[in-house]
């Protein structure tokens, strides 16, 4: 058989695809992060028509260039909630308004094999948004991300993607330091807000970009 592993990754993406699915999300394949990108811009903003947009932590997000273009769109308030150059109480202010937007972009820590997303969240305001709140959720999300079951998930997150996030983001906590959770209590801990997101309600409202390469944490 010619190219075995993309032949892999292309049944595997479609039978996580159909487990969504299944599960009342609406899901796209998009090749690389370019498609991704296109995928948001040309097919799902021009259907939802949104007034409002905002946005959750999300490293796809950003590698697949969503940032600058969604801030620029005309006619769509944006409201830039991971601003570096805002203090802390307006960020704050600023997450609790992008609750109600009328499309939220974010990113997952996980999607599981039969079709659910798991995250873990510090404040709150990214698994807020995907559970209720804005009219319509955009996950983007690298294969990566793909596990078997819920239990990979946790395990995944809590031994892989909170040690990587925290030393992203300079956190003082000791799995900066190990690379290994201590459940900490840090006041810099990261992990504070499970979400396991079984279903989609109503159907389509979260709408799931996956690409077919590894991208985020």
């Amino acid at each position: 058989m010619d190219k075995p592993i993309e032949n892999y990754w292309n049944l595997r993406l479609e039978a996580v695809k159909e487990a969504l699915e299944k599960n009342n999300f609406e899901v796209h394949l998009a090749e690389t992060p370019e498609d991704a990108k296109a995928v948001v811009m040309d097919t799902i903003i021009p259907k939802v028509t949104p007034k409002s947009l905002s946005w959750g932590g999300s490293m796809t997000a950003v590698a697949a260039g969503l940032y600058n273009p969604l801030l620029s769109l005309p006619g769509i308030t944006a409201i830039d909630s991971m601003a570096k150059d805002i203090p802390p109480e307006e960020m704050i202010e600023r997450r609790r308004q992008a609750l109600l937007v009328d499309l939220f972009i974010t990113g997952t820590n996980a999607i599981t094999e039969t079709g659910m997303l798991v995250n873990l969240d510090m404040i709150g305001n990214r698994v807020g948004a995907i559970a209720f709140g804005p009219k319509h959720v955009v996950v983007c999300v690298g294969r990566n991300k793909i596990v078997p079951d819920l239990d990979d998930a946790m395990y995944r997150i809590n031994d892989y993607a909170a040690p990587v996030n925290s030393m992203r983001l300079d956190k003082k906590t000791p799995c900066v330091k190990t690379s290994i959770c201590h459940d900490c209590s840090s006041p810099d801990r990261i992990c504070n807000v499970w979400t396991i997101t079984e279903k989609s309600f109503p159907k389509g409202r979260i709408k799931i970009v996956i690409v077919n390469q590894d991208m985020g944490f």
